[in-house]
């Protein structure tokens, strides 16, 4: 099968394609803008093989898009190229409109002529749209989103990937283009942009500096092994029933406080902290984010059942592989921390235009 991936380069994304070359005999074309989450490094393993391409292409360039799908011929999408960062959308939510909103429509125009240009059948071209658990709100302390749970975006970022599913289905809808959409919950995993949680939490830790932790940390995140994620969605777009939307988790719920406890744990056994003597004595309370969602968890028993899949990595498990990784390449995220200024806090500031 030829692969066009979308935002090939970002953290899920480049995910996604080490895991198509790795583990598959799919060819793979990355098309991605190379934003400051787009990192041609962490393609670095694929990028001398045979079946894979990359084209530094903005998904909001209809020409350029259109071109890629002349030249390549792909029998499937796995769109996954998105401005995902609730700070950033806060501060400044155009950005997320335009690529997540624009984007995905200029997608999805280029890909309905490209399959009509082949004869229109289904079984000949599949559309995957990657979105997020965000779309559907927030949680109380009981219950996880399945498949139908009504949406309820709160932030930019969300309100910007519940539209693109709209135009995914209505196209699917429509006109018949065949397409599945997948909603994930938290990720974490080698190559994670910074400013995320996860890796920021790590990161600070390494320096010895303050870790934050937004409100008192009890918001509440399913977390989801990458590698995990990505083989869940070469399976969906390989077996998946058209038209269906399949939910992704890591049956992992934790508290971010509990989170960065555990990172600190992992750190302690693996490196001195230079300027504390644990890590935990870095934990700092900052101002919560606005309108911070409080829970998320994801049902995926219809993933379950239908293709027969769960992750395969523990969050201890991941946790530990993660940490170790970060501790191992810093030549991967230092030279973010200047060039993108990957660590800093946002999501506080007044809304641009």
């Amino acid at each position: 099968m030829r692969i066009v991936v979308t935002g090939g380069a970002g953290f899920i994304g480049s995910a996604v394609v080490r895991h198509l070359i790795g583990q598959t005999a799919h060819e793979v074309l990355v098309l991605d803008k190379l934003t400051y989450a787009g990192n041609l490094t962490s393609l670095a393993p694929v990028r001398d093989h045979g079946r894979y391409r990359f084209s530094r292409t903005d998904i909001c360039d209809r020409a350029a898009v259109a071109n890629a799908f002349a030249s390549f011929d792909p029998d499937a999408v796995m769109h996954l190229a998105a401005e995902s960062h609730v700070d950033r959308s806060i501060d400044g939510p155009a950005e997320f409109i335009n690529t997540n909103v624009v984007g995905t429509y200029v997608l999805l125009e280029a890909a309905l002529a490209h399959w009509r240009r082949r004869g229109g059948r289904p079984s000949q071209f599949r559309f995957h749209h990657v979105s997020t658990d965000e779309v559907f709100g927030a949680l109380t302390h009981e219950g996880r989103f399945t498949e139908e749970t009504r949406y309820d975006p709160r932030s930019p970022y969300s309100a910007s990937k519940a539209a693109s599913d709209h135009l995914v289905r209505a196209w699917a809808h429509t006109y018949g283009l065949p397409a599945l959409i997948t909603n994930c919950s938290n990720n974490y995993g080698p190559y994670q942009f910074p400013e995320k949680l996860i890796p920021l939490t790590i990161i600070k830790g390494l320096a010895g500096e303050p870790m934050p932790v937004y409100g008192q940390g009890l918001n509440v995140r399913d977390w989801l092994y990458v590698d995990d994620h990505a083989q869940a969605l070469t399976q969906v777009l390989e077996q998946g029933r058209i038209g269906e939307t399949y939910n992704i988790g890591g049956n992992a719920e934790r508290r971010n406080i509990d989170v960065v406890g555990t990172i600190c744990e992992v750190m302690d056994r693996l490196i001195r902290c230079s300027t504390r003597s644990s890590h935990r004595e870095l934990i700092t309370f900052v101002p919560d984010r606005p309108g911070h969602d409080f829970r998320y968890a994801i049902d995926f028993a219809k993933l379950n059942d239908e293709l027969a899949w769960s992750p395969r990595h523990s969050f201890e498990q991941g946790l530990l592989a993660t940490v170790t990784w970060y501790i191992e390449h810093r030549a991967w995220w230092e030279p973010l921390l200047s060039t993108h200024r990957a660590a800093e806090r946002r999501g506080l500031s007044i809304v641009s235009t």
